[in-house]
């Protein structure tokens, strides 16, 4: 089957993402492709579902762990690579930094100011980055996961009295937000570069999914491969980011990438698990158990990456 040409045929999110990723087409092609996501798919359809307000969904994070709000909107526009410049996007993102406070939790701070726990405040802070709102707010929210970091090197949302061991969701929600961080400013200061390689040691010392003491698998949904993962760790979602952070590959993941590699079908493609409980506007991956082109490009983009790392360590001759 041809699996580059089958994920091509699909939405320009995915299209721009296979262009970058998989097929090294020029970046003016790509930016060309980009720019479509905020005007055609499922791109346009969220921001069109934006209240007036600011809000989608009514909500800045959603009870009873529905997905329709101002936080999982803005991370799906994220993950689909929406255009953060596009006039659509800042248009809805000032909306968002001038009408939206933590209504719920964290006291009626701004959205992009954060709230209480770390996990969120991570997600937000990476939202912030993307999104060109990095300033008062940001600054808060880094100060606040410098000071919760654990011993071991991780997060956890829960407080220091109930909990001393950090969450792998957690973890990875605080460590996608503090590349995001660096990535916006460049330069980042030495102590939250360090914080963020700690974080992902606390990872990889576990090979991304097994526990400390044990070695087993921390919890079966970590090989449940999900899109949109929204605050859920799993494995595929653990090697993107360490994909995305441009390092070379470590070798403890590398059962966590052969955990990954067993699911690909005889076609060559990956299939989409269970989605996440709660409400969301409409599906963006295939049915459980069906090939799925989110999972699919991820695992995809993984594997270029840690094999031609692999391809460029073997001798010559």
């Amino acid at each position: 089957m041809d699996v580059t040409g089958w994920l091509l045929d699909s939405d320009p999110s995915i299209r721009w993402q296979v262009m970058r990723d998989l097929l090294d087409e020029p970046a003016e092609t790509v930016a060309a492709e980009r720019t479509r996501v905020a005007t055609e798919g499922w791109g346009a359809r969220l921001l069109a579902l934006q209240a007036d307000d600011g809000y989608w969904g009514g909500h800045e994070y959603g009870p009873n762990g529905e997905r329709t709000s101002v936080m999982w909107t803005l991370h799906l526009l994220n993950r689909l690579g929406v255009d953060p410049a596009a006039p659509p996007v800042r248009a809805a993102v000032a909306r968002v930094r001038d009408g939206v406070t933590w209504r719920e939790w964290g006291g009626g701070l701004p959205f992009f100011h954060g709230e209480t726990e770390a996990c969120v405040n991570g997600g937000v802070l990476a939202l912030a980055a993307y999104f060109g709102e990095l300033g008062e707010g940001s600054d808060r929210i880094i100060g606040l996961l410098l000071e919760e970091q654990l011993d071991d090197g991780g997060w956890n949302c829960d407080p220091p009295e109930q909990s001393r061991r950090s969450s792998f969701d957690t973890t990875l929600c605080v460590l996608e937000g503090l590349l995001a961080y660096e990535r916006a400013v460049g330069d980042a200061d030495a102590a939250l570069a360090d914080a963020r390689r700690r974080g992902e040691a606390y990872l990889l010392e576990r090979n991304l999914f097994r526990r400390l003491s044990t070695g087993e698998m921390v919890l079966p949904r970590y090989a449940a491969f999900r899109f949109p993962p929204y605050w859920v760790y799993d494995v595929l979602r653990a090697l993107d980011h360490f994909r995305d952070a441009g390092d070379r590959v470590d070798p403890r993941a590398g059962d966590a990438i052969e955990l990954m590699r067993a699911q690909r079908g005889h076609d060559g493609r990956w299939p989409a698990a269970a989605p996440w409980n709660g409400e969301v506007h409409f599906a963006v991956e295939a049915p459980e158990g069906e090939p799925g082109r989110w999972n699919t490009l991820r695992a995809l983009r993984v594997l270029r990456w840690a094999e031609g790392e692999a391809s460029d360590r073997r001798p010559e001759g």
